[in-house]
């Protein structure tokens, strides 16, 4: 009954106790606003599968643009799905640097705590977890390890982080360290409480002497420690260099005990991961992770939306926090304070800025544009990156990662750079850059055709490349360089080059009508001798396209919409046809190939041919403001904002790309959208909030306000910009580059009359032509 008595009182104190310190904390949160970083969730897009993508992405707990990423390990090592929603079991916390399951990781290792016996092999010291007990946020993580009793928590810096770790009370508390296989070194210093060593696991893109230093500091002794060699635990050694290397340390620990574990890398040196440490090495754990909450509170607080809807907020920020991860910056300072970075094009430690981890083919749409807008000076040291990677490779990259990739087509760098140029960006080697773009149209790399132009010699003898030239995707390819064409015609005009140095891209802007069949009014593959490929299938996803087909492809013409609307026949024939792209069933094609997950995830959206998983379409919807019909384009990007994009773990409808499709929705629900970058223009949509404000760098403010806004208010009635009634279907960027008042009538009904004049249509490189 004693034994009861004293249960019972320790039971009710315990409850006691919660109970305060839960009401406590309500309280203090109610009394507390939510600022934008309460509203990122890095859990959205996790619940995704080789086979179906809703977002491919994992958690990455991190700063913006950070060099290194943590996340959770659920999946085996060299697994790109390294964490599925899904999963059940825990097998390490990784330092990643994967910009996405399809092109994988480089340079991770792992740090797995365990209780009970010393075991390294990754399906052994896995263990169970739950959702419930997972807390998530862009500079946090946190999470129960059941099998062991161990709550792990950590938070980072740009090149260190922290780790908390509170074991039971237990004589065998332990920490593996897994460095990965294909060539690693770990090394225990127990005197120092550390362990040293390197990885060199990559997926391509690196020089030979590639390598990442890690360096992790403990704040309690060792009482255990154990070299484990591919697999094979050590007594007696406290190195070892091999093939698959790692470690195995060890305390005694009291209940709750708190052991610190602090961890920083180079891909520089042991020495320089040393200074890196010092990112974290004075701090305790709160103060980086406010400081990692403060960064992002600076950087999505740009965008300041007043709304109640919780969902559309946490929908925004979560997919702004996307959009300010990648591309990453793989730069490192040394003691004196210079900024320096590993070169992964040829193996140099070499001055300067450098960024990586992005596919231009994916990012140049809206993620760089948006760089462009809210943070450009982010973007003023991502061109100076290329003008390293062009000085140190030769190219421009066109899918870094951290060197060049084999992955996409198009030479889309040129869109990257014309459009921060045109926007405004000037503190770079932007010369260096003009001879850059030059160079990647006219030559190929040597042993990456995903770098330069694969077939220039026929696009630039033919117009196009032929279906029979044994390049695959020709018809995308040539509809991509006709738009980088363009790009770089811009980008020299801008610079004040001759017209006679840029008559040739000029000319070649237009070879996109060279694909143009007026039977199908679709972008068709051609033949050497000219005649088009046959039998043909508008639904069908052929090898002549990118992972699409002509519905998703013959719109692919940024730069001149109104010229693909002359050769289609006039408005109402080219309205006719964006039409037609959300009617053909959606089953339509999916026998055409060997299924892949976009073909598969189009089909399951239930939106026609209409592809927004993807990237090549995602314009599309935009397209309507050049043909007239305007409010075809407000329903229209409202409905994807509502349907396709959702605060859960399938929130998104395909791959997220870098930030790209993250990107799409954050401009879309503004109520614009950079259908071409580099004319200095956003084509009109239909805004998602009630008010958003725009803080930008330059210190000026953009106020976005939507009158009646509603989710079944979807058109725009009116527009005002700066107080005066506006009928144009785009906004100028250097508008709002000074600051502007964009004030939305909303109505549940289309306004036909506004917006539907030739002088309302956004810019057209036809018009241009004309003038």
């Amino acid at each position: 009954m004693m034994k009861y008595n004293f249960w019972l009182k320790n039971v009710l104190i315990c409850l006691f106790t919660l109970v305060s310190i839960s009401s406590g904390f309500a309280q203090s949160k109610k009394s507390k606003s939510f600022e934008p970083v309460d509203f990122a969730d890095p859990i959205i897009g996790t619940m995704s599968k080789y086979e179906l993508s809703n977002g491919n992405t994992y958690p990455a707990i991190a700063r913006p643009w950070g060099m290194n990423f943590w996340t959770p390990q659920t999946g085996d090592m060299g697994n790109g799905w390294t964490y599925t929603y899904t999963a059940d079991k825990i097998k390490g916390f990784k330092q990643t640097h994967q910009p996405s399951p399809w092109n994988n990781d480089y340079g991770q290792f792992s740090l797995m705590p365990i209780t009970g016996q010393p075991v390294f092999d990754q399906d052994a010291r896995a263990s169970w977890f739950s959702h419930k007990t997972e807390v998530a946020k862009p500079y946090y993580y946190s999470v129960y390890l059941a099998d062991h009793d161990v709550t792990t928590e950590l938070t980072p810096s740009e090149r260190g982080a922290i780790f908390r770790i509170t074991y039971p009370e237990t004589d065998s508390a332990y920490v593996v360290i897994d460095a990965f296989d294909k060539g690693s070194h770990v090394e225990i210093l127990p005197e120092q409480r550390m362990i040293k060593g390197y990885t060199t696991r990559n997926s391509g893109g690196v020089a030979e002497n590639f390598k990442n230093y890690f360096i992790i500091v403990f704040d309690k002794p060792f009482t255990y420690t154990q070299i484990v060699e591919n697999g094979q635990l050590l007594a007696n050694k406290d190195a070892t260099t091999t093939d698959h290397a790692g470690a195995i340390i060890g305390f005694k620990t009291k209940r709750g005990e708190e052991v610190i574990a602090k961890v920083a890398s180079s891909f520089i040196s042991f020495d320089q991961a040393a200074i890196n440490l010092k990112e974290v090495k004075d701090h305790d754990f709160e103060s980086i992770a406010q400081a990692g909450r403060d960064r992002w509170n600076e950087v999505l607080g740009r965008v300041e939306i007043e709304d109640d809807r919780q969902d559309l907020l946490r929908t925004f920020y979560s997919c702004l926090y996307r959009s300010t991860l990648f591309p990453r910056d793989f730069s490192e300072w040394d003691a004196e304070g210079k900024q320096w970075h590993y070169s992964p094009y040829n193996g140099q430690v070499l001055p300067g800025p450098l960024f990586t981890d992005t596919g231009f083919w994916d990012t140049f749409r809206s993620l760089f544009p948006l760089l462009n807008l809210l943070y450009p000076s982010m973007n003023t040291q991502m061109q100076q990156g290329l003008v390293n990677a062009y000085n140190e490779s030769g190219f421009l990259p066109e899918w870094a990662s951290p060197g060049h990739r084999a992955s996409m087509i198009g030479n889309n760098s040129a869109s990257v750079v014309a459009d921060a140029y045109m926007t405004g960006l000037r503190e770079y080697d932007y010369n260096t850059l003009w001879e850059a773009v030059k160079h990647g149209a006219n030559n190929v790399h040597p042993t990456n055709s995903s770098t330069g132009r694969a077939g220039y010699t026929f696009y630039n003898e033919l117009g196009y490349i032929p279906t029979d030239s044994k390049i695959t995707q020709n018809v995308a390819r040539t509809l991509e360089y006709a738009f980088n064409d363009w790009s770089i015609y811009q980008f020299g005009k801008s610079l004040g080059k001759s017209e006679d140095e840029l008559a040739v891209y000029k000319a070649r802007a237009m070879n996109y009508k060279n694909l143009y069949d007026p039977s199908t009014k679709l972008m068709r593959a051609r033949s050497t001798d000219g005649t088009f490929r046959s039998p043909f299938d508008p639904s069908g996803w052929s090898r002549d396209y990118t992972e699409g087909n002509a519905w998703h492809w013959s719109f692919c013409v940024f730069h001149d919409p109104q010229g693909l609307i002359d050769l289609m026949g006039g408005n109402h024939e080219f309205t006719a046809m964006l039409d037609t792209v959300f009617v053909i069933p959606s089953y339509e094609g999916m026998n055409s190939r060997s299924m892949i997950h976009e073909m598969r995830e189009m089909q399951i959206m239930n939106m026609g041919q209409y592809a927004h998983g993807n990237q090549p379409i995602q314009h599309m919807p935009y397209l309507y403001n050049y043909s007239a019909a305007p409010w075809k384009t407000q329903y229209w990007v409202r409905e994807i904002m509502d349907r396709l994009y959702l605060p859960t773990p399938d929130g998104y409808c395909g791959d997220e790309d870098n930030g790209q499709t993250s990107a799409w929705y954050v401009y879309s629900s503004l109520g614009f959208y950079p259908v071409a970058p580099g004319t200095n223009q956003y084509a009109l949509g239909s805004p998602q909030f009630k008010k958003v404000t725009l803080h930008l760098e330059n210190g000026k403010k953009v106020v976005i306000t939507a009158a009646n806004q509603q989710k079944e208010n979807v058109y725009v009635n009116s527009l005002k910009v700066n107080g005066k009634k506006y009928t144009k279907n785009y906004l100028d960027i250097p508008t709002l580059q000074k600051g502007a008042q964009l004030r939305f009538d909303m109505a549940p009904t289309p306004n036909k009359q506004r917006g539907t004049t030739k002088e309302d249509a956004p810019y057209s490189f036809t018009n241009e032509l004309k003038k």
